[in-house]
């Protein structure tokens, strides 16, 4: 998935034969930094504009836009193209593993989020997603998409299929509950395990980066998984685009997942 990539203006270095303005400059980044770090602007907050900002210290645009350049290469903000200059959220540690539950995930990292329903429909299975569900092609599937988040941020959306009519009325309890493991336990699914999950990183279209508020040159993290019941029967197939820059995906091994929700 490709996007047209967004570009930064040329920044020129500041001139060595004009140390008052690298003085400004050196004295502005070291203030804005400070200010991130004792929190005055918190992870994912907007900036005050180039324009704001020149007023605010006394200098021309063409210096803070070095400024914030250089918070930029240091990995303390990012610059969305049309929108403004972000502080950079913080990497949610999440665990990929047998059991991999998304609130689970969050409050082991502190925080508290669910999946959003965002789409629910009834499609045929395609010749991949029928091999992979072990139905037979053109059956009818539940499609969902969803969206992970924490403390209101996005951080993945996702598509996720499952076999009708055994999950006929998933999507309602999902609604409800932002939880796809209550929906399955509505189901007489109790427990349920990932048999499998492959990672690639691309770059998203405009569309995803938009849904998770990420500027489109920033490449995600897609995660391919298939779920299992307690049978070793298909149960879910999903297709998951992680925020690149909010989420460490932390895989974990071994026998020891914990069953939650």
């Amino acid at each position: 998935m490709t996007t047209s990539i967004a570009t930064l203006s040329p920044v020129s270095p500041p001139c060595a034969r004009r140390p008052a303005r690298a003085s400004f400059w050196t004295r502005i980044t070291a203030e804005l930094t400070d200010a991130i770090g004792r929190g005055v602007y918190p992870p994912g907050q907007r900036l005050p504009s180039e324009h704001a900002l020149a007023e605010q210290f006394g200098v021309n645009r063409h210096t803070i836009r070095r400024c914030l350049a250089n918070l930029c290469s240091q990995g303390l903000v990012r610059i969305t193209q049309g929108s403004g200059t972000y502080v950079e959220d913080f990497a949610v540690d999440l665990a990929l593993g047998k059991r991999m539950r998304h609130q689970q995930g969050l409050a082991q990292s502190g925080l508290r989020g669910s999946l959003v329903l965002l789409h629910a429909q009834t499609v045929r299975a395609s010749a991949a997603l029928a091999r992979a569900l072990q139905v037979p092609a053109r059956s009818p599937l539940l499609a969902l998409r969803v969206m992970g988040e924490a403390e209101g941020r996005p951080l993945h959306l996702s598509e996720r299929w499952f076999p009708l009519p055994r999950f006929e009325g998933l999507a309602a309890v999902v609604r409800e509950t932002g939880s796809i493991t209550a929906g399955f336990r509505a189901h007489g699914v109790s427990d349920y395990t990932r048999r499998e999950s492959r990672i690639t990183a691309e770059l998203p279209d405009a569309a995803l980066a938009a849904g998770l508020r990420q500027p489109a040159t920033r490449p995600v993290l897609l995660v391919e998984s298939l779920n299992v019941d307690p049978e070793g029967r298909p149960i879910e197939w999903a297709r998951a685009w992680f925020a690149g820059d909010r989420v460490k995906l932390n895989i974990q091994h071994g026998e020891h997942d914990e069953r939650t929700a």
